[in-house]
């Protein structure tokens, strides 16, 4: 079996909030903001590659996880929704005694350029959409190597893991 090279969560969400840089003196957090669709946290590993990218962008946008108003499962492009795009180091922890290590994880050089491409593809791949330029579907997404704070209403809890 070949070893994981990213992994991502995906939750549905009616709205959600994250602030991508903290209050400081003279000034208020930034924050960016969805509402119906899918939040995607996203973790490279230390085999992950540009060719990886698309391919996890393409399964991530196509699967069928978000329900339409019919009941029906649709992918985030057939419903149309937002997305909000989470870098989650934290994914890539694994348990030694009483901690976490986080050795299989991307040097953060390259797990910035990587998460840069995943968020580019898909901001590519919404706007190339019909049906998600006729609603008006945003993407945001958080920054790299940054704390950030997350306020998620999620319509379940319903939520995915996927390997690559």
């Amino acid at each position: 079996m070949a070893a994981t090279r990213a992994r991502a969560v995906l939750q549905q969400s009616f709205s959600a909030r994250l602030q991508v840089r903290p209050p400081e003196r003279g000034s208020e957090a930034q924050w960016v903001e969805i509402q119906r669709g899918l939040v995607i946290y996203i973790c490279f590993f230390k085999d992950a590659d540009e060719d990886l990218v698309p391919k996890i962008v393409s399964t991530l946008l196509n699967v069928k996880l978000s329900e339409n108003e019919n009941g029906e499962f649709v992918s985030v492009l057939d419903l149309p929704g937002d997305v909000l795009i989470i870098p989650q180091a934290t994914l890539g922890g694994k348990p030694k005694g009483r901690r976490m290590q986080y050795h299989a994880n991307i040097e953060k050089e390259k797990g910035l350029e990587l998460y840069s491409q995943f968020v580019t593809l898909c901001e590519k791949e919404l706007a190339a959409n019909a049906k998600c330029v006729e609603a008006g579907v945003l993407v945001k997404h958080g920054t790299y190597g940054n704390r950030q704070v997350l306020k998620l209403d999620t319509n379940g809890p319903y939520t995915h893991v996927i390997d690559f």
